[in-house]
C-alpha cells in the first residue's frame, strides 16, 4: 500500500474525551470523564477509501469530526500532509478545511430549508472564493451538479423538494465544490433506501476515481463497507481493534469481535445462510465513562483470561493487517 501510493493523512494516538458533570447532589463531586477515542493510529494514502465500522457508540462520528477539527482533540496528532491540523488556530484550519470535506448522516437535515440547491452548493466557493464573480460561481455549480447527476433545471428549488437519494447528492456537490483531496463519509447511506444506497455509493466509487479523491467511510452496513473500502478499521468502546485490507478482513478476521461482525453479514447465497454459525456478543456495550481495565473488549470476549484484565493490547502488525489482541499471535 505505501509503496506506490503517498501518504496524506496520519492519526497518531488520537483521544477524544469529554468531560461530564457528575450525577450527584454533592456540589464537590468531581466531573466524569467520557472516553469517546481512546488512543487510535490509522493511515490513509491517496486515492484510498478507509472504512470504518463497529457499534453504535464505539466512537466512529467523533472520530471522524475530530480529524476534521469539528470537535476538539484530547490528545494526539493529525497529520495532514505533514502538518499536525490539532496545533492549527481557527484561520488557519478554516483554511485547510478546502482539502477535507465532510459528508453528513441525514441528508435533508444537513441541508439549509431556506436556502436554493443553488445557494447550498455555491456557497463553500463564496466563503472560500469571494473573488469569484456570480457567473462563475453559477458554472461551477452546474458543473459539479452534472458530476453528481442532478439536472441543471433543478438549481432554484429547495430540499423540501427532493428525495433522500437526490438530497445526498446536494450534499455530495456541496462537498466536492471545493476540489478536496480527502471527504469523510459519516454514514451517508444509513437513511437511505437499498437501491438508493447502491446509486449513491457507486457514484462515491466514480468520483473517487475521476477526481482521485481519499475517503474515511464510515458505516453500520458491512456490505457496503466490504464494496467500497481498500482497508477497513474496526473501533470497540473508542478503540481500534483491528485494521487490515477489506478482502483478508471480511474472509479471515483474527479478533473475536471482528469475527463476531462480520458473521453478521448476510451471505447472497441461502444454503450457505442457513449453515453459517452467528457469533453472538454476550452483554452490553460497556460504558465508555467507566470501560473495562485492560482490554476494553474482555467483558464480552469468549476468549478472555486474567491477562486481558491487567494487559491493554496494543495494534500489533501493519497496514496491511493490524491486531490489538493478546490472543492473537500470527500477525
Amino acid at each position: 500500500m505505501s509503496a506506490d501510493k503517498n501518504l496524506i493523512l496520519d492519526v497518531k494516538n488520537l483521544k477524544v474525551h469529554f468531560s461530564i458533570a457528575a450525577k450527584s447532589v454533592w456540589p464537590w463531586a468531581k466531573p466524569a470523564n467520557l472516553k469517546a477515542v481512546d488512543g487510535v493510529n490509522v493511515r490513509l494514502y491517496e486515492g484510498e477509501t478507509l472504512g470504518v465500522v463497529g457499534e453504535s457508540g464505539c466512537g466512529k462520528s467523533t472520530f471522524a469530526r475530530a480529524i476534521i477539527g469539528l470537535v476538539e482533540a484530547t490528545d494526539g496528532e493529525v497529520v495532514w500532509l505533514g502538518e499536525d491540523l490539532t496545533k492549527l488556530e481557527d484561520e488557519p484550519l478554516r483554511q485547510k478545511r478546502k482539502e477535507i470535506q465532510m459528508i453528513f448522516q441525514d441528508p435533508l437535515a444537513s441541508l439549509n430549508p431556506r436556502m436554493t440547491v443553488g445557494d447550498i452548493i455555491a456557497e463553500p466557493l463564496q466563503t472560500f472564493y469571494p473573488k469569484l464573480t456570480k457567473d462563475e460561481v453559477k458554472d461551477r455549480v452546474k458543473e459539479m451538479m452534472a458530476k453528481v447527476g442532478l439536472l441543471p433545471n433543478v438549481i432554484n428549488r429547495y430540499p423540501h423538494e427532493f428525495s433522500g437519494g437526490q438530497c445526498q447528492r446536494i450534499g455530495i456537490a456541496r462537498a466536492l465544490i471545493l476540489k478536496p483531496k480527502m471527504i469523510i463519509c459519516d454514514e451517508p447511506v444509513s437513511a437511505l433506501d437499498v437501491s438508493i444506497q447502491a446509486q449513491v455509493v457507486n457514484l462515491l466509487k466514480e468520483l473517487q476515481k475521476e477526481l482521485g479523491l481519499s475517503l474515511v467511510f464510515i458505516a453500520h452496513d458491512l456490505s457496503v463497507v466490504k464494496h467500497i473500502s481498500d482497508r477497513v478499521l474496526v473501533m470497540y468502546l473508542g478503540n481500534e481493534v483491528e485494521l487490515g485490507e477489506s478482502d483478508a478482513l471480511f474472509s479471515n478476521p483474527k479478533h473475536p469481535y471482528t469475527k463476531a461482525l462480520m458473521s453478521a453479514v448476510p451471505i447472497p447465497d441461502p444454503k450457505l445462510e442457513r449453515a453459517k454459525t452467528i457469533e453472538m456478543l454476550e452483554g452490553d456495550l460497556p460504558s465508555p465513562i467507566n470501560p473495562p481495565s485492560g482490554c476494553v473488549f474482555r467483558t464480552r470476549c469468549p476468549q478472555a483470561t486474567d491477562a486481558c484484565a491487567e494487559t491493554k493490547p496494543e495494534l500489533k502488525g501493519n497496514d496491511v493487517h493490524a491486531v490489538s489482541c493478546l490472543a492473537v499471535t500470527d500477525i
